[in-house]
């Protein structure tokens, strides 16, 4: 604007010595238009709007100057300004650039991490310095650190730890190192979601023995459970059996037993005439049962 602006006042001043020199009032008004239109692309050229949510960077001369916050601004026509945005920024790690971590044991998982971040506006002339536009801040500042972070961080779990067990502590972990990471560079970050953790095949097929080989014990150690408390029962039960054979054995002496006996061969004298009782040990005579005297 600051180029048109110059060109145009040259061509004021050539139409205004054309036209005098011609007493040309047309080219006089001509050479006035110029003049106003010269000064209004000086004006243009010499103010500069940020807009809300927006920080702006100026540069003159290969000086950088102090951060522009949004608003409308006066400077220099040589002076080319840099905008960043404030808002959050999402940086996607995933399908290509999905993150191929190791954990302690050794097992490959791939991580897909969400980072949402922003630029601290009193930070921007630094982070000019170190990146120069915003695309630049995330691919060399941003992208790479997280990075890093996600892979060292899944290094210190085992493999069970990182798809499964401790993916919340994971995620925290990340998060913090990766803010303490960046903000002294001007970069605040919100937010950080570990979205996914996929084991590698050859992974899947450690966990898959593995879950086999953990439902084989559990069922061996159910079935020496059911075992062990089955042979628990019939001991039990036989050792109940036994002591009640002791105290029958011990209750029924020679004369319980003879009268027990003659008891049940006189109900059966009760049906015939005359029974022979074989009770007593066997050195005693046969006690003879008279069946009609009752």
């Amino acid at each position: 604007m600051f180029v048109i602006a110059i060109l145009l006042v040259i061509a004021a001043v050539v139409l205004y010595f054309v036209g005098r020199a011609n007493d040309s009032n047309g080219l006089k008004f001509g050479a006035l238009g110029a003049v106003l239109a010269g000064v209004f692309s000086l004006i243009v050229s010499m103010t500069y709007v940020i807009s809300a949510y927006e920080v702006g960077v100026p540069v003159a001369f290969g000086k950088v100057g102090s951060p522009m916050t949004s608003g409308m601004h006066v400077k220099s026509p040589f002076t080319n300004v840099t905008t960043f945005s404030t808002r959050p920024v999402d940086l996607n790690l995933s399908d290509k650039d999905v993150v191929e971590v190791r954990s302690s044991q050794g097992g490959v998982m791939y991580a897909e991490v969400t980072v949402k971040w922003a630029v601290v506006p009193s930070k921007a002339v630094e982070l000019y310095k170190l990146a120069g536009t915003e695309d630049a801040i995330q691919q060399r500042l941003v992208y790479p650190d997280s990075r890093e972070i996600v892979r060292n961080v899944f290094a210190r779990y085992s493999s069970e730890q990182g798809y499964a067990s401790d993916r919340e502590k994971i995620n925290a972990e990340i998060g913090d190192l990766i803010k303490e990471r960046l903000a002294p560079r001007g970069i605040v970050v919100t937010t950080v979601n570990l979205r996914n953790v996929k084991p590698s095949d050859a992974l899947q097929g450690q966990i898959d023995r593995k879950i086999q080989q953990q439902q084989a014990t559990e069922r061996a150690i159910e079935a020496s459970r059911t075992a062990k408390a089955e042979s628990d029962r019939r001991r039990i039960e036989a050792e109940g059996i036994a002591r009640a054979n002791k105290i029958l054995n011990d209750s029924l002496t020679d004369k319980v037993l003879m009268n027990q006996c003659i008891d049940a061969f006189k109900e059966a004298a009760a049906k015939n005439a005359i029974y022979t009782v074989p009770c007593g040990n066997g050195t005693s005579a046969p006690v003879i049962v008279d069946g009609s005297k009752r």
